[in-house]
Order: C-alpha cells, then structure tokens, then sequence
C-alpha cells in the first residue's frame, strides 16, 4: 500500500494497492525529485473517467511499469476534481506541445515543476498509432540524464509560454450579443442540433444565451434551434431514459453513443436550460426532463442530509465501457412480457445504438415516437404509452440490481454552487418545493463542511479557488431571491468581498483563477469549459448583488469586467457564450422590488414568472412589486399576470 491510502480522493485511494511508489500532489515529492535528480511523472486525471482506469488497468499495475517509474521518477497522482488548478496549467502546456488534452493526463516535469514532455493515454506497449509507454518512460529517463540542462531550458520556455500577458481591455456594448448569436448559428447543427460535429457537448451557455434572446426577441430562428437541439438530445443516447440526468457527451454529431459519465456540473447547467426552456416554450417534453435531472440528482449524486455529489463513474469496469447503461435484445426479453418487448424493444433497441466492443450491446434512444410504434404495431397510443411508462420501470429496477458505477461522493464547493443555483431555478420554473428545500439543505451542508474561519475551502484540506466562490456567492444569492432571508444575501456579500479582495486583478479587472501563484502563474478565463467561467458567472452574480445590497459598487466592478473580456470573448463566441449572457444581463437586467412578505401569495408567483436576467430586492410589506428595466421603473403591481405583462410586454 503507497502513500495514496492517506488521502481524501477516491480517485487517489484507486491507486493505493498499486506498486507505483506514488505521492500525491505535495512539495515532499518535488524536493525529493531535486535531491535525487530524477524526473516527475505526474498522472492527472478523475475517477469519472473511463481511459484512467484503462490506463491504470494497462499499464500502471503492470510490473514492468512500476519498476520503471519506481526507480527512475518520483511519480505523483493527482485528481483533477481536486486540484483543477494544477491539471489547468498542465492541459494548457500539453496543447501547447501539439499532444491535445484530455484524460488521463500524462506529463513529465523537473523537480522545479518545468513541463518538457506530455500526452494523454499511452498503451503500455506501442500500438494503435500510440508510442508504448514503457517505451516512453526508457527514453524519458535516458533523455534527463543526459539533455538535462537543454529539458530544464525548454521546460522553462513552456512555462513562460503559458504566462498570461497583458490583455487590452476593449469597450463591451450590445451589439456585440447581437454578433455573438450570429456566430453561435453559423455553427449550429440544423439536421440534429447542437453545434459542430463529433465529438458534440451540449454547450449550456450557448443554449442559455438563445433562450434569453428568444424571449426577448421572439425570433423564431432562435426558439428552433434550442428546441430542436433539446428534444434531439432527450431523444438520443447522451440522455439517460431510465434514470434520469445525461451523460458528458456525445462521440457522435446525432447524439447517440456517449462517453457515459454523468458529471455533476453538465447535469447543473442541463437543468437550467432544460426548466428554462419549459418557462419560456411550455413543451412538457422539457419538464419531463428536467424532472429527471432532478431525480437523477436525488436519487444517485446526493447525500440525503444535503449536498451533492461530483460525478457517477462511466463504468463498473473498463473491460466493458458503459455496460451499466447498455442492454441486450436478451435482456430485454428476460425482463418484460411479450407485448412489453415488442413495445420498448421498437421504441429503444436500434442497430445505431451498438457499441463498437460488442454490438449486441445497445445505447437506449428513441428513433420513433410513442404515435409511430402505435401504428406500427396496431395499438392505441394511450396504451403504447402505459406500456412504456411501465417498461421504464421494469428496466429501471433491472439495472439497478447490476453492479452500480462508483460514485464520486466529494462534496466540492463549486460544484454544489451550481447544482443548488439551478435546483432553486427548477423550484422556481415547476413549483417543487422538495427541489428549494433540499438545496436550501445543501447550503446548510456545504457551510458546515467547506467554511473553515470565514474562509472557503474547495473540499476538505482544500483552499477554495474562484469557481468555489463565485458560483457559491450565485446559490447564496439565489436563495435570498427564494426566501428572502438576509442572512443568505448577507453571507453571498461576504464572499464576494472576500472574492474580490483574493481573486481580482486590480490592473486589469476581472478575476484570477487562484488567490496565489500555481506554478508560476495566475490564469484569468472567460471560456466555458464546458460549463460557464466563473469570470462571466461572476458578472450577473455582482449586478444582482448590486441591487439587493443597493451597492453601485459592485455594478462598477461588473461592468469593468465585461469590458476586461471583450476583446478576448468576441473572437471564441460559442465557447465564451456565457460571457454573452452576463452581457446580455446587463442591458437587460429587470429588477424587482418586492416590497412584500417572501413567501406570501404574490411574492411566490413573481418567483415563478420567467425573466431571463432578473435581481430582486424585498422591502416592507406593502402587497406591491415595483418592476425596474433599462433605467425606468412602472407602475406598482399587484398581480401575477400584471407582472408577467410588466416583463414580457416591453421587450427588445
């Protein structure tokens, strides 16, 4: 048993029986590094992730592998979900030497934590147009010995490549919105939704940005878009029928064959746009789903006395990617009846479904609705229906008496910001109250556990970085706009105060990714990687923030920030597109003024009135809401329907 046993990790506890002599992420392991002069090899990666247990399966438990790596490196192991601070920097250095990114993670380093070689999986012997990599750790090896002088020169190259320069602030205005969702549909996929090809994420922010726009602008090219790429998506395979919640992505440009992980930050932000499409277009289909994702979350990525959980492994083991969530024609045969086969069997089961392993193994999607396999099989359709309805629970009870996928039970800060945020939007959108109580539970839990001295931590032994804050500071002031309790807004205050005194370039405005220094380096983002940065979260969170706190401050700070970003947003739209929508926000930003009891009759139906870009603030109860938009203020209303008139009415 190594030194991975001590840890926190599930990922890092994996590789404990391991002969590699691992450390795990620590200064103890670089110093040693520097006495002995040996080379890092360090191994990032997550335990959501299919090729890491293919490579440790492979190559890190074979003999020959750990004698290499033991007498001829330190080795570390790091978890990505931990320390994403660390596999940033390393991911940004291994694109930089033309070897992609990705997981796992593979990167040789100095003792000085210099990068001079990397790439991702590596087979332990050369194979499928990949260099084997014992091959690789001989050649390493020999190549430190005796370039050692030239490796360090160019591992210090790399790093001052990696060094952000100054980034020229530009003047951000409407317009480019306008330009931005433009961009966002020369990229979109008009036969099966989404955006590009293969391999196909279902960019949240760019599908939040054109359901904000279409409310505004009711243009139709814009509600076709999203809805055909949410109905695709919720037809295809990356969506799990049965349980609920979607996997990472698609492999493939129809959404049918994913990489079967389900991440908690991917669930978060679907939530929101699949509640936020049902708000703005009522398609059932749309809370359908959205409910799924919820239960999805409850049932499998929760603790029930609060807070969720970081992710559900892609396998039970990586001799057989996505069997948990694969089925068989048998399969099907042994658990439904005969007309129930025939039913779900022409609904699920299609030849395009095979995975490439073992092609009598399925991916469930629908090819066909419910109407179609009516008339194909002569039924009534509210009997199809049933049928189904009552099949998925067959199935559903089935797979649960296999051998579940592990879960990643650590409770991160970030990651539970997101989810409560877009558990709150959900109560707000359906009505479900078990959805607010339980994220109002989470945030109980995640002070309890992640606040160390009025300090944030990311998990447990972890300084927080800035996603933990700024999407923290989202859930706490989402739940002031909820309850309308002050000691919510008044904690959300404190760590966006504590956020920008650690975080925010004070030369050039926005935030830095870590309050210090990380080998060598701050990195300031806006791209959406996949979810939103935190650098654009940030910049609704503090216009909220604004108004409820009645501090122009924190405004200034916003628009400082979206200038700061300007230059750099424009030229990536689809993959800055939340950016777009903090831009959006901020022209269009509707403030209410409840000056009413929270949870009263009223107060509760204003929550559920759908505004894309909305800060509330309570006052005195007088029975009246003061809607604000674009510097003018209307008539005090006293109804529902008088408010919604009041935001949809005077749109742009």
């Amino acid at each position: 048993m190594n030194r991975l046993a001590r840890e926190r990790s599930a990922y890092l506890q994996h590789a404990k029986e391991q002969a590699i002599d691992w450390y795990p992420w620590s200064e103890e392991a670089f110093e040693k590094a520097g006495r002995e002069s040996k080379p890092v090899f360090l191994s990032s990666g997550a335990q959501w992730c299919h090729w890491c247990h293919v490579m440790a399966r492979e190559s890190f438990e074979d003999e020959e592998v750990a004698r290499l790596l033991n007498e001829h490196f330190i080795s570390i192991k790091l978890d990505r979900d931990e320390r994403p601070d660390v596999d940033r920097r390393y991911q940004q250095v291994t694109a930089v030497m033309g070897h992609g990114g990705g997981w796992p993670l593979s990167i040789f380093l100095t003792p000085e934590k210099k990068p001079f070689f990397g790439g991702t999986y590596f087979p332990p012997e050369a194979g499928f147009g990949r260099p084997g990599f014992k091959d690789i750790l001989r050649t390493v090896s020999r190549l430190y010995r005796e370039k050692k002088d030239e490796i360090d020169a160019y591992g210090a190259e790399l790093v001052e490549m990696l060094k952000p320069g100054p980034s020229p602030a530009g003047k951000a205005d409407e317009s480019m919105v306008h330009s931005c969702v433009r961009q966002i549909l020369v990229e979109y996929d008009g036969k099966y939704g989404g955006f590009g090809t293969a391999p196909k994420f279902p960019m949240s922010g760019a599908l939040e940005l054109l359901i904000n726009r279409f409310f505004l602008t009711k243009e139709e090219r814009l509600g076709d878009a999203v809805k055909k790429t949410l109905f695709n998506m919720a037809k295809g395979g990356i969506h799990d029928h049965l349980g609920g919640g979607f996997h990472r992505y698609s492999t493939d440009q129809e959404w049918l064959i994913p990489h079967f992980e389900k991440m908690a930050d991917d669930n978060a932000w679907l939530l929101r746009n699949y509640t936020d499409a049902y708000a703005v277009f009522g398609e059932p289909r749309f809370r359908e789903v959205a409910e799924g994702i919820l239960h999805f979350f409850r049932t499998d990525l929760s603790d029930p006395s609060g807070g969720f959980y970081a992710s559900q492994d892609a396998d039970v083991s990586p001799e057989d990617e996505g069997g948990y969530f694969t089925w068989t024609d048998g399969d099907f045969k042994a658990v439904l009846d005969e007309t129930g086969y025939a039913v779900l069997s022409a609904y699920f089961l299609h030849g395009k479904g095979a995975m490439h392993h073992d092609a009598s193994k399925k991916v469930l999607f629908t090819a066909f609705p419910a109407e179609e396999i009516a008339k194909r099989l002569g039924m009534e359709l509210r009997t199809v229906e049933g049928i189904i309805g009552e099949g998925k629970r067959k199935l559903l009870e089935a797979r649960r008496r296999r051998q579940r996928p592990f879960v990643d039970t650590a409770l991160y800060t970030s990651l539970n910001g997101l989810v409560i945020s877009a558990f709150l939007k959900a109560y707000r959108a359906l009505g479900i109250e078990e959805a607010r109580d339980f994220a109002l539970a989470s945030i109980d839990r995640i002070r309890a556990l992640n606040v160390s001295g009025g300090r944030l931590l990311h998990s447990e032994g972890v300084d927080a970085l800035l996603d933990d804050y700024i999407f923290f500071s989202d859930a706490l002031v989402a739940a002031y706009e909820v309850t309308g309790r002050t000691d919510y807004l008044e904690q959300g205050r404190m760590f966006m105060d504590a956020c920008i005194t650690r975080f925010r370039d004070e030369s050039g405005s926005g935030f830095y990714d870590t309050e210090d220094e990380v080998i060598g380096m701050r990195l300031k983002s806006i791209e959406d990687m996949p979810h939103p940065s935190a650098n654009a979260l940030a910049i609704p969170v503090l216009n909220r923030l604004s108004f409820a706190c009645g501090d122009e401050r924190y405004r200034t700070l916003a628009r400082e920030a979206l200038d700061a970003f300007s230059l750099r947003a424009q030229p990536i739209g689809l993959h800055s597109a939340y950016y777009f929508c903090a831009l959006d926000g901020y022209f269009n930003l509707s403030e209410l003024t409840c000056n009413l009891l929270p949870g009263s009759d009223l107060a509760r139906g204003a929550l559920s009135v759908f505004c894309p870009y909305e800060a509330i603030r309570y006052g005195e109860d007088r029975g009246y809401i003061i809607p604000c938009r674009r510097g003018t203020c209307f008539e005090p209303v006293t109804g529902v329907e008088a408010l919604k008139e009041s935001l949809t009415g005077r749109s742009t």
